[in-house]
């Protein structure tokens, strides 16, 4: 596997971890971490990531040159005293997690050619060793979490926190998952760091960036058609620019809910640290005129209900009047409900997380 090729594997793998919270119910924070380590068979070209997300902003980074955690946001930036070891902290765990990486790389890399057909060609190519730490904290005080590894950008491993025993995702990873239980002791260890390290991490997260993760920005919402064949068209409701991520959105005809039909693109990052969203449906263009879309979201006092309407050059319907500062987000919005709601699929999916990096880069 090629170093590009992998790393773009990684990446359409990370987002989709990370974007994969649910998005509904109770408003929850997370925080996730993402280590990557590719290295040769040679231990040659190595290449070692590391990404800390708040709510899928990117919070902090290890920078490679320095060794040293560095922070992402101005709200880590200034700690109080009694954090002012934060940094170093970090920063030592993350160069002890790269020695750990390559030693787990190394043994599938040589369990892996020694269990190759005799007469083959042993593997020279560039592997890759992953780590998710997701842990999540809802305003009502419910804890949720992933512990996972991958290899080769696919999925390898992950902590069963209530048996505390391991899941094995194909046969190489049987051969992991028996070593590992073999010692108790790493179950145990990586289930502390994701329910009391983790979630002291995001707290100490959410009391420094409480003005920035704790806001509530309305959202925008716009309902367009697309016109199919078989005398059918599509209604699509776009909302964007609202913050924090849980949005209730839903179509009704005649006040009914209607879920048959409905298209949904799941709710994704702005380069402006706000969401946006898309729902479709299937109508009779004779019946248009009696569906609305529905938006619940906490930065409203009041539901948003928007019908179709014909386009009037230089407005969109919405809460007030959108100005031209939303025009970025509007297009972005637009080409990821197009993707995700008229190509769906593992398309839609990889297309969405390729926008997710290229408007948060790593390095």
């Amino acid at each position: 596997m090629g170093l590009r090729t992998a790393r773009m594997e990684l990446l359409s793998a990370a987002a989709l971890l990370l974007l994969g919270a649910g998005c509904a119910g109770s408003s929850s924070h997370s925080l996730g971490i993402f280590y990557t380590l590719f290295m040769g068979s040679s231990q040659d070209g190595i290449q070692y990531i590391m990404v800390a997300y708040v709510d899928d902003q990117l919070a902090a980074r290890f920078d490679p040159p320095t060794r040293r955690m560095l922070p992402q946001v101005p709200w880590l930036r200034n700690l109080s005293e009694e954090d002012s070891h934060l940094w170093e902290s970090l920063s030592w765990l993350v160069n002890a997690t790269e020695r750990g990486f390559k030693h787990e790389l190394t043994i599938l890399y040589n369990y892996h050619n020694s269990s190759k057909v005799s007469g083959r060609k042993a593997d020279t190519g560039f592997h890759s060793w992953q780590n998710l730490i997701r842990c999540e904290l809802s305003n009502k005080g419910h804890k949720g979490g992933v512990y996972q590894y991958g290899y080769d950008g696919k999925d390898f491993i992950s902590l069963d926190q209530k048996t505390l025993t391991w899941i094995a995702s194909d046969v190489h990873a049987q051969v992991t998952k028996r070593r590992w239980e073999g010692e108790r002791l790493i179950a145990q260890s990586r289930n502390h760091c994701l329910e009391n390290k983790c979630i002291e991490l995001l707290q100490k997260c959410l009391t420094y960036g409480k003005e920035s993760l704790l806001r509530k920005e309305a959202p925008v919402a716009k309902v367009t058609r697309r016109i199919q064949d078989k005398g059918q068209e599509t209604l699509v409701c776009r909302v964007y620019g609202f913050y924090p991520k849980e949005a209730n959105v839903t179509w009704r005809k005649d006040g009914e809910v209607r879920e048959n039909g409905t298209f949904w693109s799941g709710v994704l990052p702005n380069s402006d640290r706000t969401y946006h969203t898309c729902l479709g449906i299937k109508v009779n263009p004779r019946e248009r005129d009696h569906y609305r879309c529905y938006v619940v979201h906490a930065g409203l006092t009041e539901p948003l209900i928007m019908p179709w309407e014909e386009p009037v050059d230089g407005l969109v319907a919405g809460v007030g009047v959108v100005v031209e500062d939303l025009t970025v987000v509007l297009i972005a919005a637009t080409l990821t409900c197009y993707i995700a709601i008229f190509v769906g699929g593992a398309g839609g999916e990889i297309a969405a997380a390729r926008q997710y990096f290229e408007m948060h880069p790593m390095v």
